[in-house]
């Protein structure tokens, strides 16, 4: 698996464009990175940005980027809302795929010494790539901000990791750098109906893991708040004539994003506040998303079994990630911006009538395959569309939960089988690749002959996982034609033929490919198994057709 690491630097720059647009230029020039995203604030006089890319590559452009800031910024001038260091204030990487956090950390110090070193940056490493537990947390790598650094530089317990130790023109220009290496952070500020800092920061409190102050018995002790892995301010924003609750979630396992807007709003309205909206910083990872809306749609009593499009879409409108700007899922999403750039359409990407007209063309593929795949994907649809009309019946609200655990488990189905539309058409085109590789001679008739085998044995499987996909879609067609609305039973109904020709496709396919196996051990194998599913899928989808006419 290739390794991908991301990197989301703070830059203490927010209102000039040209600074900004030079510090990206740096980032998107480096081959082998992507940058994802550009998010300054005005208030805040601050710009996050964010990239991913091979190890190498996105330390290298990293180090680029800090380059560009400590000549275009000049710390000596700079005023904003947000706590700061330096011209680069933190660069955290990320592991994303194929990468552990122990490498990560080590890039990251490898990163915090070129910076130190070559750019005469004094740098602290922070979270997983400290060196001492005390300088684990950012806060406490931060406190005193940019103002108190010259006296910081000057405790022995704060020497920098990395670069200068003595404080100089060239450090009281560019500040101070925290790089480190960390789990995915949420960066988000929960937007209110007051102008009060004092009322921001006391929601703040509440919430916080670190807690406030508080004198219990004549002695000051910490109470802690109600969300663990959180961290916490309240702050006033000109731009937008609101305070926010500004909060970091550090780890989104043990507080996600939805428990901490809850939690926000039953502290604010306590103190006779509310949350308006929510600002999400930089981007976030679809889990985030998918899991909140899941869960405003468990406490509406709504079906779970709908597109991530659509839970995504119920995330936004309830957490308000839209008040302040608009909020595009496709650039704001990790996922999506990570996914590899096609000028291609895929056959999913089509629409019904072009996918027809597509098939109908002279080209070989799309075929029977993906045809058979797609019919499967089309049953499994129609049983969830039933199990969802059927868990907000008028009269049927004690069974709602029922019906959306089958909706969830027909869409995996659904998108499973859409997966199969398209891995069909692929392995006939490796297959076809296959045969045009050369063989003159004879270590090259030998190299082809092999990568047509395994090229036709994998065209093989594909159709027969089709059919064990399409099986599964069965038993959700009998729930909804035994318990779903009655008013849809013809919808479940029709969707069993759909499955049953999605299975006898995918056995003709298993059939005409393993004609050309010359493993017939194998071959025999895979056209038994096809034979057995084809005679349960027959007698299963009999039995629903009868059902169905029995309802009728």
């Amino acid at each position: 698996m290739k390794q991908i690491i991301e990197c989301v630097p703070n830059f203490s720059e927010g209102r000039d464009k040209k600074t900004i647009a030079k510090i990206a230029d740096a980032i998107s020039g480096t081959e082998g990175v992507k940058l994802l995203n550009v998010d300054p604030g005005v208030a805040t006089n601050r710009t996050v940005m964010t990239f991913a890319g091979s190890p190498q590559a996105v330390v290298e452009a990293a180090f680029r980027a800090v380059k560009v800031a400590s000549e275009c910024i000049d710390m000596r001038h700079h005023h904003g809302e947000h706590p700061r260091i330096g011209a680069t204030d933190v660069c955290p990487l990320i592991p994303v795929r194929g990468i552990t956090m122990e490498e990560t950390v080590a890039y990251a110090r490898e990163l915090a010494r070129r910076v130190g070193d070559e750019l005469g940056i004094p740098v602290y490493c922070y979270e997983n790539a400290a060196f001492s537990e005390k300088r684990r947390n950012l806060a406490v790598c931060r406190a005193g901000e940019y103002e108190g650094l010259e006296a910081k530089m000057t405790d022995p317990q704060w020497k920098p990791d990395f670069g200068p130790a003595t404080y100089s023109e060239r450090v009281a220009s560019t500040g101070l750098t925290v790089i480190g290496a960390r789990d995915f952070l949420v960066a988000v500020n929960f937007n209110l109906n007051t102008t009060s800092v004092r009322r921001a920061n006391a929601i703040s409190f509440d919430v916080r893991e670190r807690g406030r102050k508080v004198v219990v018995d004549g002695k000051e002790t910490n109470q802690p708040g109600t969300l663990k892995a959180c961290k916490a301010i309240g702050w006033y924003i000109q731009e937008y004539g609101m305070a926010q609750v500004s909060m970091n979630l550090t780890n989104i396992a043990v507080t996600p994003l939805h428990v901490a807007f809850d939690e926000v709003c039953d502290k604010a309205q306590k103190r006779g506040i509310r949350v308006t909206g929510t600002e999400l910083v930089g981007l976030v990872p679809k889990n985030t998303l998918l899991d909140a809306g899941k869960y405003f749609l468990r406490k509406q009593q709504r079906s779970l079994g709908l597109p991530e499009e659509e839970i995504i879409r119920t995330a936004i409108r309830t957490m308000g990630l839209d008040e302040l700007k608009p909020f595009d899922p496709k650039t704001r999403i990790l996922e999506y911006l990570l996914e590899e750039e096609s000028t291609e359409k895929g056959l999913c990407d089509l629409t019904c009538r072009e996918f027809a007209l597509e098939t109908a063309s002279e080209s070989p593929a799309p075929g029977g395959g993906s045809v058979a795949a797609y019919m499967g994907a089309l049953g499994a649809a129609l049983g969830t569309m039933v199990a969802n009309l059927s868990s907000h019946k008028r009269g049927w609200d004690d069974q709602w939960e029922y019906f959306s655990n089958w909706a969830e488990k027909g869409q995996v189905l659904v998108a499973e089988l859409l997966h199969l539309v398209e891995e069909d058409t692929h392995s006939y085109n490796k297959v076809m690749e296959a045969f045009s590789l050369p063989r003159e001679t004879k270590e090259e008739k030998e190299h082809r002959d092999q990568a047509v085998e395994a090229a036709t044995l994998y065209a093989s499987q594909v159709p027969l996982q089709t059919m064990k996909t399409a099986i599964g879609v069965f038993d959700i067609l009998e729930a909804m034609i035994e318990k779903g609305n009655p008013n849809s039973v013809t919808d479940a109904g029709v969707g069993a033929p759909a499955v049953l020709g999605a299975v006898k496709g995918g056995y003709l396919n298993v059939l005409i490919n393993t004609s050309g196996l010359k493993n017939k051990e194998a071959a025999r194998a895979l056209e038994d198994e096809a034979a057995t599913l084809l005679q349960l899928a027959s007698a299963r989808e009999k039995e629903l057709w009868e059902k169905v006419k029995n309802k009728l």
